[in-house]
């Protein structure tokens, strides 16, 4: 088992330690009371939501989540085509945007869920993604994603999805190129996001800028609380849980 991750606190020189969680909720059409039990056991301070429900009452859907997962929601949902973000109530929100991609005929519309957040005097952007499964498309929304998080102009950015890609992959290179990769920096945990009952592959993310300080990212495999059972449950693809240290602004 490793070793828990450092827990949220905000530090003497105004820096805060918080915990991200990235996760595909393939629509909430799964086990969501175990989907809820994963989300709460990882105490994160922000979700980043992929797949959150978007057709019939999918606002009380995602609500009735964020509550089970002591949650609130920031943005996203069906305004951003699926990604979303939750927060806790650490969280100070400046500021929240849904944008949606240019659509290509015959593929799934996509967009990102951002926000510009405050804990303490640590000021962030996160931007929350779900990319295409053409390559293509998803190497150009790979560029989309770059310039939505410097268009949040905060000193410091978070973003994290499921990028459809291994880490072979161009566009998650590219991201990689320009971001930290937090679990490359700071392994911890599993590797594997994809499939909870064969992980085999990373396709599932989490991406800070520089001067934001990884301490440790990856599936939160044997953690209290989170029980291989539930990770089966909850959804077809298996968390990605990082704790980031964010200077104060």
């Amino acid at each position: 088992m490793a070793a828990a991750l450092p827990t949220s606190r905000t530090e003497p020189d105004g820096s805060a330690v918080i915990r991200v969680l990235s996760y595909n909720i393939r629509s909430m059409r799964d086990d969501t009371e175990a989907l809820a039990r994963v989300i709460r056991a990882c105490a994160p301070d922000l979700v980043l939501v992929q797949e959150a429900p978007r057709f019939f009452r999918w606002r009380k859907k995602l609500a009735r989540l964020a509550a089970a997962s002591g949650q609130v929601i920031l943005s996203g949902g069906a305004t951003a085509s699926g990604p979303a973000l939750l927060s806790s109530l650490r969280a100070t929100v400046e500021r929240t945007e849904d944008v949606l991609l240019p659509l290509t005929p015959g593929l799934h519309r996509r967009g990102f869920a951002t926000a510009v957040v405050r804990f303490g005097r640590a000021r962030l952007g996160v931007l929350s993604c779900h990319l295409s499964l053409q390559k293509d498309e998803r190497y150009e929304q790979g560029g989309m994603l770059l310039d939505q998080l410097a268009a949040l102009g905060t000193p410091h950015t978070i973003a994290g999805g499921d990028l459809n890609e291994r880490p072979g992959g161009r566009t998650f290179k590219r991201l990689a190129t320009e971001l930290q990769d937090c679990w490359t920096v700071a392994p911890w945990g599993g590797e594997y996001t994809s499939t909870p009952t064969e992980p085999h592959q990373r396709i599932d993310a989490l991406f800070a800028t520089e001067g934001i300080e990884v301490l440790g990212c990856g599936v939160p495999l044997g953690q209290p609380g989170v029980t291989e059972t539930d990770l089966r449950a909850a959804t077809d693809h298996l968390p990605v849980l990082a704790a980031l240290r964010v200077p104060a602004s």
